[in-house]
């Protein structure tokens, strides 16, 4: 098979694609380019979460870099993904790598290449992996590898705790004595996953789901309206007041609000956009993908802060993050990051900085929102993911590309962005978003406008020229 590398690396179906002979594959080929890039010397950090075989998996890469003459941290135990990208900067490492499949299904594993500044590897990076990795292939270069036992004893692997700096550099980029002095009533949903027991380490919170559980309760460990249910309804019956939620790897945020109604990543986006500059008093530029609200581009002008727009994936925001002074990157699939901190995702950090933003007004995230929303208008948004077989999906977007349509449930189509799949704009603001997954056999339509009957016309006319 093809080595490919996706929004946030190189994910496959456990024992189909994502194997020990695939993944030495790949993990050769970074320790070749670790070498090339002048990084050997620095070492590396290896990370992995609760997904099935992960332990094992980030010991073979340990083994591989042991082969190639790289020294190797190892975690300990699980760890978040932002823990080890911190740990990749805190420890001056050439590179990091971290075994997740981030939010996809359970039958999935990944492998997430860190670079040395603490995150995502750019998309230049992820090009030369796959050459080198079909490189290697094609001339049968050897997989040089050591016995994790004898790796140990040489110490070319050492174990290392990625909790404890972590933690101590989340404590300076919130106020935690502010937040538990407000005492808020909250609770995490880690979602079995790698942030399990983490926001537990620094506050009084309670919390769901955090036990070991591979199969991830039977649904894909994404932080979005219905896999939250249970969040919900604790939150709905008045014993919490906030709700948090966390993908299996912590790099991605959901949340409750008061009322114990689904909080968008959107809606996260723009009250700690808020929050960043008018109580903090930070600026810089704002960075938001395609499949991003309206909201921020209007906060942004408001605030007189560059904006800029990028395909769907972490590693374009990281790219400006290292390019340009930026406020505040983020993604509608709940990967978010801000300055001060690592340009990379970090679903822990923004909770704690949703708390924050409880403890400094006394107000709920739903009663923040709805006064954002009376100021610069209403906004509504859905996304609906879709089973689509890989020859229909070409076949669609074959004739997106050379036939776009011009009208969508009888509005006119005034502008188009195709960056990242196929966006169309209207008149008022009003937008629709046909993309396919990168990862997946998944077609996703996104829409947002200002009311909710409007977003489901717009989807329904997508999935009508989508035939799915």
């Amino acid at each position: 098979m093809q080595i490919k590398f996706g929004t946030d690396g190189w994910r496959g179906v456990i024992a189909r694609d994502f194997t020990f002979d695939n993944l030495s594959l790949v993990a050769q080929a970074t320790m070749d380019w670790l070498h090339r890039a002048g990084l050997a010397d620095k070492g590396l950090v290896v990370g992995y979460d609760r997904r099935f075989l992960s332990p094992e998996f980030a010991r073979r890469v340990a083994e591989i870099a042991a082969g190639n003459d790289i020294r190797v941290l190892l975690t300990e135990s699980y760890a978040p993904t932002p823990a080890v990208s911190w740990a990749v900067k805190e420890q001056g490492s050439g590179a990091g790598i971290m075994m997740t499949a981030s939010h996809n299904p359970p039958i999935y594993n990944g492998f997430k290449v860190k670079e040395q500044y603490g995150g995502s590897a750019r998309p230049t990076t992820t090009a030369l992996l796959e050459q080198i990795v079909a490189y290697n292939r094609e001339h049968g270069r050897p997989v040089h590898a050591i016995p994790f036992e004898r790796a140990v004893r040489e110490e070319r692997v050492a174990l290392f705790d990625a909790t404890t700096g972590y933690l101590r550099q989340l404590a300076r980029c919130v106020d935690l004595e502010k937040i538990r002095a407000a005492a808020i009533p909250a609770v995490v949903d880690p979602m079995y996953g790698a942030g399990s027991g983490f926001l537990a380490r620094l506050l009084t919170i309670d919390e769901i789901h955090g036990d070991e559980n591979p199969g991830f309760g039977g649904q894909p460990p994404e932080p979005i309206g219905e896999h939250l249910e249970e969040l919900s309804r604790l939150v709905a019956s008045g014993r919490y007041r906030v709700g948090l939620a966390l993908d299996g790897d912590a790099d991605r945020i959901g949340a409750v609000d008061e009322r114990g109604a689904f909080f968008s990543s959107h809606a996260i986006f723009t009250l700690l956009l808020k929050h960043l500059v008018e109580r903090k008093g930070l600026s810089g530029g704002v960075v938001k993908t395609v499949s991003s609200t309206r909201m921020i581009d209007l906060l942004a002008e408001r605030y007189g802060l560059p904006l800029y727009e990028t395909p769907i994936g972490f590693k374009h925001i990281c790219e400006l993050m290292l390019e340009r002074p930026i406020l505040m990157g983020g993604e509608e699939s709940g990967g978010l990051g801000v300055t001060g901190h690592i340009p990379e995702r970090d679903g822990i950090l923004m909770g704690l900085l949703l708390l924050e933003t409880v403890a400094v007004t006394g107000q709920g995230l739903g009663e923040q929102l709805g006064a954002v929303m009376a100021d610069i208008g209403q906004f509504r948004y859905r996304r609906i993911d879709l089973t689509i077989e890989q020859e229909a999906k070409a076949r669609l977007l074959e004739r997106l590309r050379s036939e776009p349509p011009t009208h969508f449930a009888g509005r006119s189509v005034t502008g188009t962005n195709f960056s990242d799949g196929f966006k169309f704009l209207f008149d008022n603001g009003d937008w629709l978003l046909i993309r396919p997954s990168g990862t997946e056999p998944v077609l996703r339509l996104y829409s947002e406008a200002g009311d909710e009957a409007m977003v489901e016309q717009l989807l329904r006319a997508a999935r009508q020229v989508a035939n799915v």
